[in-house]
């Protein structure tokens, strides 16, 4: 028992325990970078996990199950790390982040996903840190340059002209979706960078779950109870991943090593998180991209490090 115990000691002074890049050996600042890296890799492969998971099970029977998984990852890691919950100042925000994150972006890029490719959800949602950065500056008041304005502007052209080419001139119903699922998720985003400033990042994402789960149990059962589920090895293999790896775990190494390298840095390297995606379409759904996919996406890529740049 003194073994178990001195062992949950030691993961929970890690993950709580945030380290700024001057405070950190060059050590952990390598294994911060991997650690972001890994991040950003879980992410770029929830959009083609979804697209198995729709193999087996239908749009809400996939969301809320991974939500009632994820929460139950996230409840065990709070109650073996005992964490004290939070203060009651903080459930408005974490109740924004569970909308935003926990339920709305995969609700509404799964309906997308059902009718979309990946690799055209991955170049729409390339634009979520244009959004969250606008969003951001909305919400504490900040004035940023003209030269961010310009990239965002552009970014956001870029992508809006990407979408009405692929779908024919007219915006279609899974595009509607997408950029539903931008404004929500930046919003979300937006809320939990906020409640960062006085909690870890992990257990804002880790309440947030737990706090969906008077919804997401009983909207699990109504959704089995009328989509019909077709076992496979690609549907579960998608359940479980966008479950334990993109809403959870993935977030775990990201904040691990974003408090290891900056969140300069770590955001540098989420850059290619849309080009990933588009790899794994082709690697694992074996979709054919359009030359405007690869392109697009390497566009948005260069406006967010404009953006980055112009916020020092």
């Amino acid at each position: 028992m003194r073994a178990q115990s001195s062992a949950i000691d030691q993961i929970r002074i890690a993950v709580s325990t945030p380290r700024t890049p001057e405070q950190g050996p060059p050590a952990d600042r390598r294994s911060g970078t991997l650690q972001a890296a890994l991040g950003v890799t879980a992410f770029s492969l929830t959009f083609p996990a979804t697209a198995w998971g729709l193999e087996g099970f239908g749009p809400w029977s996939l969301v809320a199950v991974r939500s009632v998984l994820a929460a139950v990852i996230a409840g065990g890691c709070l109650l073996a790390l005992r964490v004290p919950v939070p203060a009651r100042r903080h459930w408005a925000g974490l109740a924004v982040v569970a909308a935003g994150v926990v339920l709305g972006f995969p609700l509404l890029t799964t309906l997308a996903l059902r009718t979309s490719t990946t690799a055209h959800a991955a170049v729409v949602v390339g634009l979520l840190p244009l959004t969250t950065a606008l969003l951001s500056a909305l919400r504490t008041g900040a004035r940023p340059s003209r030269m961010f304005w310009g990239a965002a502007l552009a970014g956001a052209a870029a992508v809006i002209a990407f979408t009405v080419q692929q779908s024919g001139g007219a915006l279609s119903s899974a595009d509607a979706y997408l950029f539903g699922a931008l404004l929500i998720c930046a919003a979300g985003y937006t809320e939990g960078g906020r409640l960062a400033r006085t909690m870890p990042g992990w257990q804002v994402i880790g309440w947030a779950l737990v706090l969906c789960l008077p919804l997401s149990v009983p909207g699990a059962l109504v959704a089995l109870s009328y989509e019909p589920v077709h076992l496979s090895a690609h549907s579960v293999a998608g359940l479980l991943w966008v479950a334990a790896g993109s809403q959870f775990l993935g977030l775990v190494v990201w904040y691990r090593g974003m408090a290891a390298i900056g969140i300069p840095k770590a955001s540098q390297l989420q850059l290619a998180q849309p080009l990933l995606t588009l790899v794994w379409s082709v690697l694992l759904l074996g979709e054919q991209l359009t030359p405007a996919a690869p392109l697009t996406a390497a566009a948005v890529l260069i406006c967010i490090a404009l953006t980055q740049r112009a916020r020092g």
